[in-house]
């Protein structure tokens, strides 16, 4: 930071697990930032941060940290409470990040995105894959292959137990702020796989084409308490195009996260493979590229939206994980989770606003 240049205030909202582990550390670690507000439920735990981090002030009601001097804010409480708090921040002129789902409702996905406009902020989803080398390349070979007819979009990690367990993970048993399965395990608060996992191969979709579905219709396999541990869906995508989407929390803990896109266009396809790191144009003639990735540029960190955040505030950087994605996320979402309770009825997609 520069001697002329004012620091960065921040807030926190919801500084449970993820936040804990991620979004605060990359803060802390700017030194443009001063953290000055943090905010969760239980007076213990909200210390604990507070004190450890060396932020100015604390609250348990996030309606307390409107009153302050901030510049940005990190949305980081269960989906249900994303609208209410994200419009709030916007409001009060700071660039928001929101963990993904952005929200539950698609008329109010687009009213954020509306909202950021309206005010000049920036709102930044939390999709991190969105932020790693070299992935934006699949943009270009996408161009290549023509009109997008057909897209398989997957997603499989290891989450059995968030949905239907203890609401953690084994491999985060060491941190100090546990997740509380109470968010991830209420099916009327956005809990399950669709929401909570499949939402981030969505984000990478509509991050790399400007496709956007028209209607859904999905199948899901819940647990007892309600929530999808499974999904498949299949798509009609604005202009025609078909798509297959699914999402298991399968994959056996000890393994990492699965993420499939496979792109067929008129002329071509791309194979984007998250876990394997590999990105493939095939196009006519037997023609076959590969792009070279660097072994481990890929495994999932969300180090980069926090960081976009606070570049964004002090006017540089980019968004590349902005409110559009989000909603077309959400609408896709809100549509598979209301046909599969509706036992595989085709939803329309009616409410949209407009993107980007």
């Amino acid at each position: 930071m520069t001697a002329s240049q004012k620091p960065v205030r921040a807030a926190v909202i919801g500084a449970g697990h993820f936040a804990y582990r991620v979004h605060i550390p990359v803060l802390a670690a700017r030194p443009e930032v001063v953290l000055d507000s943090v905010c969760r439920r239980g007076a213990e735990p909200l210390k604990l941060i507070k004190e450890e981090f060396g932020f100015e002030f604390g609250a348990e009601d996030w309606r307390d940290v409107l009153e302050r001097d901030i510049d940005i804010a990190v949305i980081a409480t269960p989906h249900h409470l994303h609208y209410e708090q994200a419009m709030a921040f916007l409001d009060k002129g700071c660039h928001v990040l929101v963990e993904k789902p952005m929200c539950l409702d698609p008329v109010q996905a687009w009213e954020l995105v509306e909202k950021a406009r309206a005010v000049g902020r920036e709102l930044v989803v939390s999709y991190g894959w969105h932020y790693k080398p070299g992935l934006s390349d699949a943009r270009a070979m996408i161009e290549r292959i023509g009109r997008i007819e057909h897209v398989v979009c997957h997603m499989g990690s290891f989450t059995r137990s968030v949905f239907a367990g203890s609401g953690g993970a084994g491999r985060w048993a060491h941190i100090k702020i546990q997740p509380q399965a109470e968010t991830w395990q209420n099916a009327d608060a956005g809990g399950g796989y669709a929401y909570g996992q499949l939402s981030h191969a969505l984000g990478l979709l509509f991050w790399l084409t400007d496709l956007r579905v028209g209607s859904v219709r999905a199948q899901t396999l819940n647990a007892e308490n309600g929530v999808d541990l499974h999904d498949a869906a299949v798509a009609r995508f604005d202009g025609g195009a078909t798509g297959v989407f699914s999402g298991t929390c399968g994959v056996p803990d000890g393994h990492g996260f699965e993420v499939d896109l496979r792109i067929y266009g008129e002329g071509g396809s791309v194979l984007l493979d998250i876990e394997t790191e590999r990105l493939i144009l095939k196009l006519p003639g037997g023609t076959r590229e590969e792009a070279q990735v660097p072994k481990g540029a890929w495994f999932y960190s969300c180090e980069g939206p926090a960081n976009a955040l606070v570049d964004l505030a002090l006017g540089q950087g980019t968004n590349e994980s902005g409110g559009a994605i989000g909603a077309k996320a959400v609408e896709t979402l809100h549509a598979l989770v209301a046909s599969a309770r509706a036992e595989g009825q085709v939803i329309d997609i009616t409410s949209k606003g407009t993107s980007e």
